[in-house]
């Protein structure tokens, strides 16, 4: 008998490319994704109040940094993992700095200086270098090299948060969009359109710290 044998006389071809049009059902929510949606809406939370120049920004981040350290875990980026662990330290240092000072109300608005500017971007730097070739060598990190260099400006952003230092905004809105393209590459599109509400949030935030800061000299 000449020729191929096809199922019910069906050209296989054929077959194939009806099973490739027919619907697909979507993807099961999973535990994961719950988990960085809870955490997504943490953030939002966190970063709209600490424009708002609201102390519990802090403890609300500190959810969201521990929730998506968990995360980030399992998608195995190990260098967002150290940062949203030293992130909960900072969270903590941060509301402490923000809820001190005798009149009661805490930490004001500053700018830092040209030589606190130069040394912490220097700090960075070094920091991406440093954590980009131990987690290159030492890990299964999938991006070692971005991952670390995001990960090092991204402390120093919350480090000049913590201190009130207006440069924290622009600095944030860097690495925020730097972020989106980050996760969007990955496929993590709800962390990928929550850091791009946090570069839009890191906007305001400037204008509205800015503003504070003029009014107060």
């Amino acid at each position: 008998m000449s020729g191929s044998f096809n199922l019910a006389g069906r050209d296989p071809d054929e077959a194939r490319l009806r099973y490739d049009r027919a619907p697909r059902s979507s993807p099961p929510v999973t535990a994961m994704s719950l988990l960085e949606l809870i955490a997504s809406l943490l953030g939002v939370v966190a970063v709209w109040l600490t424009v708002r120049q609201n102390s519990w920004c802090w403890p609300i981040g500190l959810g969201m940094v521990s929730l998506y350290a968990w995360f980030f875990f399992d998608a195995k980026l190990y260098s967002q993992v150290l940062l949203h662990g030293v992130f909960a330290a900072m969270q903590l240092y941060g509301w402490w700095a923000w809820t001190r000072g005798t009149d009661g109300n805490g930490r004001r608005v500053s700018l830092a200086s040209g030589p606190e500017v130069l040394v912490g971007i220097g700090m960075a730097v070094l920091g991406s270098l440093l954590l980009g070739s131990a987690m290159a060598r030492f890990t299964e990190a999938a991006f070692p090299w971005i991952d670390a260099s995001l990960t090092a400006f991204s402390l120093l952003a919350q480090l000049w948060m913590a201190l009130k230092r207006l440069q924290c905004w622009p600095l944030w809105i860097v690495v925020d969009a730097l972020f989106v393209g980050f996760f969007s590459f990955q496929g993590y599109w709800l962390t990928a359109g929550l850091y791009a509400l946090f570069t839009a949030l890191a906007v305001m935030g400037l204008r509205e710290w800015r503003a504070t800061l003029v009014a107060a000299r």
